[in-house]
């Protein structure tokens, strides 16, 4: 049988040494481009993974990557050993997944999974009362890392730079903008206040590197600000949530965040102008997988969610 690398009679047997923490190994750097990120990700050491992948060039005879100071680059030879590196992994996840008994596992942004997600979860469970449901909550490039390994189905999340975007789709749901709430009886409650106005309170933000906190520093840019030293930076809304009520802070975050808190009155909007933040927010899938019938149900239960018209009826101020 021919194959691209050869005759398969004609495999060194060097080549047949190779196992599937290799590949996983490999399929990781190439994804993330850095050999500590995807450490991280594998929950081994820099020195366990560059081990590994040392070991894998040899058994494969071919310089797989390029590493360096700048991160980690497929060679030609990688290019073309990634794709059925890729295909092992994704298929050997999809056929424990299958033993398991049917289940989703859904990734989800921490704003998305207290405001768009139950909604969803809930209609899912009356339509598919047999499925196992899984959820896990994190930054969006940690989602996004776990879905291109195949460890997540599908993940409610944002676009992201296109390196990250490799083998994935991404369906609009709904867009965004931040805004500003406090608890009921903050001094800046019921009066115009300006940007400016929010340096002289305690802030709570998104963590770094997350688009939210992207948004937020371009909205204090835009004014001539910085964010000031002093932050409380938490994407756990439980967290972000408690401070507000319970102190004079200002919690800068999306709209769908503060739902059900602005609904319930236990949180107030300013009415500080913040054109400009407006991010999208939608389902991303792995492009070349045919999706199962759980996702192909999720995907259709959020398309029907409504998310208009919602925000200017909250109380301000």
């Amino acid at each position: 049988m021919q194959s691209e690398f050869g005759p398969s009679s004609s495999v060194p047997e060097q080549a047949r040494r190779i196992r599937l923490r290799h590949l996983r190994c490999f399929v990781t750097v190439a994804r993330e481009g850095q050999v500590g990120r995807a450490a991280d990700l594998l929950q081994l050491s820099q020195p366990a993974v560059t081990k590994t992948l040392n070991e894998l060039e040899v058994f494969a005879g071919a310089k797989l990557l390029d590493r360096g100071r700048h991160g980690a680059r497929l060679t030609s030879a990688g290019h073309r050993f990634l794709r059925y590196a890729q295909d092992v992994t994704t298929s050997l996840d999809a056929a424990v997944a299958a033993l398991a008994g049917a289940a989703l596992r859904i990734g989800a942004l921490p704003t998305v999974a207290g405001s768009v997600l139950p909604e969803a979860l809930a209609e899912l469970r009356r339509v598919r009362a047999d499925l196992d449901i899984r959820i896990r909550t994190d930054s969006n490039a940690v989602l996004l890392s776990a879905l291109a390994a195949g460890a997540l189905d599908v993940v409610l999340g944002r676009m992201a730079e296109p390196s990250r975007m490799v083998g994935l789709s991404f369906e609009l749901l709904y867009a965004e903008t931040l805004i500003l709430v406090v608890r009921p009886g903050h001094p800046l409650a019921g009066r115009s206040v300006s940007v400016a106005d929010m340096l002289e309170y305690p802030l709570v933000v998104a963590t770094s590197g997350t688009v939210p906190r992207h948004a937020t520093e371009a909205l204090f840019e835009r004014h001539g600000l910085r964010l000031p030293l002093g932050l409380i930076e938490t994407l756990d809304l439980a967290v972000a949530r408690g401070v507000v009520r319970r102190s004079d802070a200002v919690w800068i975050t999306t709209e769908r965040a503060a739902r059900d808190d602005l609904v319930d009155g236990v949180v107030r909007r300013l009415e500080v102008p913040t054109a400009g933040t407006v991010e999208p927010v939608g389902v991303l899938r792995r492009s070349a997988d045919a999706s199962s019938a759980a996702v192909e149900d999720f995907v259709t239960i959020l398309r029907d969610i409504p998310v208009d018209g919602t925000w200017q009826d909250f109380p301000h101020g």
